[in-house]
C-alpha cells in the first residue's frame, strides 16, 4: 500500500478483471487511494493482519474459503472496526437482508453501473449504509431464522471456520491439520459451536447454518 494514503480499501473477488474495474471505480472516486486486492479470504486477511488502517473491504460472496455468508461473519467477528461492504452479483432480497443483518455496511449489486456504484460507497464512507433503493428490507425473517441468525453472530472468528470445516465434512484430524491446532482444540470448537446454536450434533449444526438461507451455506453464491 502507498505512504499515508487519504483511504485504505481491499477489493476480495476472484475475478481480476472485476478487481481491476472496481479498482478504476474508487480511484476515480477519491484522491489519495491505495488499494489492495484479494482473491481469497486467505489473501484477505493477511492484507489486514499488516495493516491495521483499512478503511473499508469490498467483499465477493463467492471466493476461494468462503462458503455463503461465512466470509462476512469471519471478517465481522474477527475485525469489527473495518466496514465491509459486499458486493455480488446475487441480488436476491433475502441475500441482501441476511448480509445486512450479518453486520454488512452496504450492499452493492454487481450489475450497477460506475456511477451507482460510487454513490453506494461514498454514502458508506460518509458513516451511512446503502443498499439497493428497490429493495425492501422490512422484511421481517421468521422468529426461529431470526434467532439463528443472532446465534451464528456470537460465534468467534475461529469458530465460523471450524464451522465452515465441518459443513465441508472434514473431521476433526483435518480441521486440526488445516488450522494448525491440536484435535482437543477443535473439539472444545465444537463444542462452543454446539452450545451457541442450541444443537446436539454436528450435523445438526450444519443444518442450522444452512437454513439461514435455503442451504447458502453450502451452496455457492456470487
Amino acid at each position: 500500500m502507498a505512504t499515508n494514503p487519504a483511504y485504505r480499501f481491499v477489493i476480495a473477488d476472484d475475478h481480476p478483471l472485476f478487481r481491476g474495474a472496481l479498482r478504476q471505480t474508487l480511484e476515480g472516486l477519491f484522491d489519495g487511494v491505495a488499494i489492495s486486492e484479494a482473491g481469497s479470504l486467505e489473501a484477505v486477511t493477511e492484507v489486514l493482519e499488516q495493516s491495521d488502517e483499512v478503511d473499508l473491504v469490498l467483499l465477493d460472496l463467492n471466493m476461494p474459503g468462503v462458503r455463503g455468508y461465512s466470509g462476512l461473519m469471519y471478517l465481522r467477528a474477527q475485525y469489527p472496526a473495518v466496514p465491509v461492504v459486499v458486493v455480488s452479483a446475487n441480488e436476491d432480497p433475502a441475500t441482501i437482508r441476511r448480509c445486512m443483518e450479518f453486520g454488512a455496511a452496504g450492499f452493492v449489486p454487481k450489475s450497477l453501473g460506475t456511477d451507482s456504484i460510487r454513490l453506494a460507497l461514498s454514502t458508506v464512507m460518509a458513516g451511512d449504509v446503502w443498499t439497493p433503493p428497490d429493495v425492501d428490507l422490512s422484511a421481517v425473517p421468521a422468529d426461529e431464522t431470526a434467532k439463528l441468525v443472532q446465534r451464528l453472530s456470537t460465534l468467534t472468528p475461529q469458530q465460523v471456520r471450524v464451522l465452515m470445516m465441518l459443513s465441508e465434512g472434514l473431521l476433526n484430524k483435518q480441521i486440526a491439520y488445516e488450522l494448525g491446532v491440536s484435535e482437543a482444540t477443535v473439539k472444545a470448537h465444537v463444542s462452543a459451536i454446539l452450545q451457541k446454536l442450541g444443537v446436539e450434533s454436528r450435523t445438526q449444526a450444519v443444518i442450522a447454518a444452512s437454513k439461514i438461507e435455503a442451504g447458502q451455506w453450502q451452496s455457492v453464491v456470487g
